[in-house]
Formats: C-alpha cells, structure tokens, sequence
C-alpha cells in the first residue's frame, strides 16, 4: 500500500458516510447542515480522484491495485449518490435519470475490460473529463435544492439553486450518452484495427505455410 492507494480508499470509506448523512434522521432538515455536509463530503471525495491519479504519476508509485481501485471507487461513489439521490430529492433526479448515468459508467468499465484483454486501453477523452465537472456541480446542486429553490445574495440578486440544479442534471445526462458514444466509437475503431491485424497476420501466416508445402513437395 502506499500514499496514493490510501487516498483512493478514502474516497470508499466516504461513500457510507454520505449515504448516512444524506437518509440519516438525526439531521434537521431545517437549517441545511444535512446538505452542506453531504456536499462537503462529496466534494471532497471527488477531489481525490485527481489527487490519487497525480500522486500516483508524479511519485511512480502506479500499481496494479491503484488500477483495480482508482475505477471502482469512482463507479462506486457515483453508483451510491444517485441511487441515493433518487430517494432523496426524487423531484431533481428520477430513477431513469439515475439508471443511464449509472448504466454509463458500467458500459464504460465493460468496454475498457473488454480492451484490456485484446492488449489496448481507451485513454480518458476531455469529454470524459468535462463531465466529472458536471458531476460534481450537478450532485451539489441537487443536494442543495432539496433545501434552498435560491439563495439572496446581498438584498439584490438572487442565487436560483433550483433551477441551476435542474440544468446541471439534465446536462449531465446529454454529457452521459455523448460521453458513452464517444468512448464505444473509440472502442470500436481499436476493435477494428486489432481486427484487421489478425486477419492480416492470419493472411500472412497461411500463405507462408502455402510456400513451404510447395517447396516440400
């Protein structure tokens, strides 16, 4: 075990203390703290998947079980707050919402085990990345609004928690079956290729065996 691998089961550990802050009833749903504190712990959580991976480079420390963790806490915190999420502000996040967002991130560890095993890897596309920045706005502000449809901010303007949270969700959906194709083309382009080499190198390898039945007889 080192640094990097600890942070990553941090962000594991985190995971029930987030689904108890957010269903527990020892918190009053009168002064927000339920969901200034989940939206702190997530937030928190979601930081560490970027220190974990840049610990990880910048040490040489990358191992087999950082590979194994890194993915599956992430899959697993985004699996948790959503499913929880449908419970808790049912109006912001349906279930269907939770089933796509959730069903992405299960297609997406399909198809890079399914590379994995043909001797390729599907790089992280900036979409991918942009949309881990949706997640965590989108999460926070759904949180929030369960609480607060806006904020005052001064005696003027007004915060509309509500609706930013409305956008970011459904944002978050587009970016989830945008983000999907995209990672399936990449897929599918590599599957290709790989493809086309064994028929080649098959190609190859029986008309060498051809030649050499020639020569023998």
């Amino acid at each position: 075990m080192n640094l990097p691998n600890y942070i990553t089961l941090t962000r594991i550990a985190s995971i029930p203390l987030l689904i108890w802050i957010l269903c527990s009833p020892r918190f009053s749903d009168h002064n927000g703290e339920r969901e200034i504190l989940a939206s702190t712990v997530f937030v928190l959580a979601s930081i560490t998947d970027g220190i974990d991976g840049y610990l990880a480079r910048r040490r040489g420390q990358i191992t087999t079980m950082g590979m194994l963790l890194d993915p599956l806490a992430d899959k697993l915190l985004i699996a948790a707050v959503f499913v929880t999420l449908v419970q808790f502000n049912p109006v912001l996040v349906p279930a269907w919402m939770a089933v796509v967002i959730i069903g992405r991130e299960f297609l997406v560890s399909g198809l890079r085990s399914i590379a994995a095993s043909e001797g390729f890897t599907i790089q992280a596309s900036e979409l991918g990345k942009f949309k881990m920045l949706v997640q965590i706005i989108s999460v926070v502000a759904v949180i929030l609004a369960r609480r607060w449809h806006e904020w005052p901010l001064g005696s003027v303007y007004i915060f509309p928690v509500y609706w930013i949270a409305w956008l970011a969700i459904w944002f978050m959906v587009l970016l989830s079956l945008v983000s999907a194709g995209d990672y399936f083309i990449a897929f599918w382009s590599r599957i290709d290729r790989q493809s086309e080499k064994r028929r080649r190198r098959r190609a190859f390898v029986l008309t060498r065996r051809r030649k050499n039945d020639v020569q023998t007889v």
